[in-house]
């Protein structure tokens, strides 16, 4: 029997030994964090605290103006020094909150709840939503909005993403090395919260240390059931691993809960669990800084409002020739004009290229109608047709050729022999319309 997959997709070096062999270390406690009240997809949060307030670490300082939206909490204790506004990784400005770390490490009030499994999903629910947990393999979708379907679209599969098929990336891959009980012990929260009673993980097979731990961790727990699946790029979208796990496909502009199926990342899933069992809220992750132009390649647990060029000189700075830096990976991370950026809780590794790997594309050709964008579209459209209406303009054209079913994973632009700049064009057609 084949490795599960999906059809179409690329398979770029994924470089993952870089960093797969470092352990996750604490990151140095920062003096000052800056933490954006916007992480997430949706409604900005409302300061909470005021300037020359003091606060404790998981204290609440933003709180959620709408439904799709998540509190914000102080990743440190210390004293608020302002409410500024900061770049974020996609370049434009956020508010944030900046707190002086007074170095005390003291944290506000938690609730521990050693048999937090007996509690009820509401309860559960209301818990992920309390401690701002939102997906951390990049989109940072509000978890307790994915975790409240309607009625009318029942769940009975949940599926979570440990294939981490982005290249570079290794953060998820060391959560189930070392944490795999953790693992397992937020999908049993999930299957909990969402009443269903198949969990599937879904692992690539350039993991096999992950599956077999993780294949050992769900021993004897017949509702889980742990899946290797072919080493492909974008293998760990949502449409991707569903088809490639319970063989469902997402309809056209659908959702995965329109196939009965909820996926969560491996990082959210034990954030989840240190929710529902000590009340953390969600204010440090896992990061990969990473490349070859960084000189000590390592897995950090930062807090979150770290600002990236402090992670980076803790491990050992840039090299020289590094001539890009990359929140993200490199299929679909953002560029950063400058370091001064915070850590979110979306920002799942940072990465540094030297001169060497980065090719200057100023200009770029005509689409010569090769093909090569369609046969690897995972979602298959046409990225030829949609980046030729969108440079021409012709935003209704492109919504013709399915422009919102494109969740811009950058196959195309990797194949395309002509380096036309086709997600962007894809970005810049989504910004000029409406769905």
């Amino acid at each position: 029997m084949g490795l599960a997959t999906f059809k179409g997709g690329v398979h770029p070096p994924d470089k993952k030994e870089l960093s797969k062999q470092s352990p996750i270390t604490p990151a140095e406690a920062p003096k000052r964090v800056c933490i954006p009240l916007s992480q997430h997809i949706g409604a900005p949060c409302k300061a909470a605290v005021a300037i020359g307030q003091d606060v404790k670490k998981g204290e609440v300082i933003g709180t959620p103006e709408g439904f799709v939206s998540a509190p914000v909490h102080a990743s440190v204790a210390g004293k608020v020094a302002g409410i500024v506004e900061c770049p974020s990784a996609t370049g434009r400005m956020v508010q944030c909150v900046v707190i002086e770390n007074n170095g005390t490490e003291e944290w506000t009030p938690l609730k521990d709840n050693p048999d937090y499994l007996s509690l009820s999903p509401e309860d559960l629910r209301a818990k992920v939503k309390d401690a701002g947990i939102v997906g951390m393999g990049g989109a940072a979708f509000p978890t307790h909005v994915k975790l409240s379907p309607p009625k009318e679209k029942p769940i009975d599969v949940v599926i979570l993403n440990g294939a981490e098929c982005e290249p570079y990336l290794t953060a998820d891959y060391r959560l189930m090395i070392e944490r795999p009980d953790d693992v397992v012990a937020g999908l049993k929260v999930l299957m909990r919260i969402l009443g269903v009673t198949k969990g599937y993980i879904g692992i690539e097979e350039n993991k096999m240390d992950a599956v077999e731990i993780m294949t050992k961790a769900v021993a004897g727990e017949g509702t889980i059931q742990v899946v290797t699946c072919k080493v492909m790029y974008p293998q760990g979208a949502e449409k991707m691993l569903i088809k490639a796990c319970v063989d469902r496909e997402v309809p056209a502009r659908g959702l995965p809960m329109d196939c009965g199926v909820v996926c969560q990342n491996i990082g959210t899933a034990v954030a989840i669990y240190e929710a529902a069992r000590f009340g953390k809220p969600l204010i440090e992750r896992v990061v990969t800084v990473t490349g070859a132009g960084i000189r000590e390649p390592k897995n950090l647990m930062v807090k979150v409002g770290t600002m990236v060029s402090e992670i980076v000189a803790q491990c050992g700075g840039l090299k020289e020739d590094t001539a890009k830096v990359i929140s993200g990976g490199p299929m679909m991370g953002f560029a950063l004009y400058t370091l001064e950026t915070p850590v979110t809780k979306g920002t799942s590794g940072i990465l540094a290229l030297p001169e060497s790997e980065v090719k200057h594309a100023d200009k770029f050709g005509p689409c010569i109608r090769c093909g090569r964008c369609i046969e690897v579209c995972p979602m298959g459209l046409m990225p030829s047709m949609l980046s030729i209406t969108a440079e021409k303009g012709f935003w209704e054209d492109a919504k013709a050729y399915n422009l919102f079913d494109c969740f811009e994973c950058g196959t195309c632009t990797y194949v395309c022999p002509s380096k036309r700049p086709i997600v962007q064009l894809v970005r810049l057609a989504k910004s000029q319309t409406k769905p």
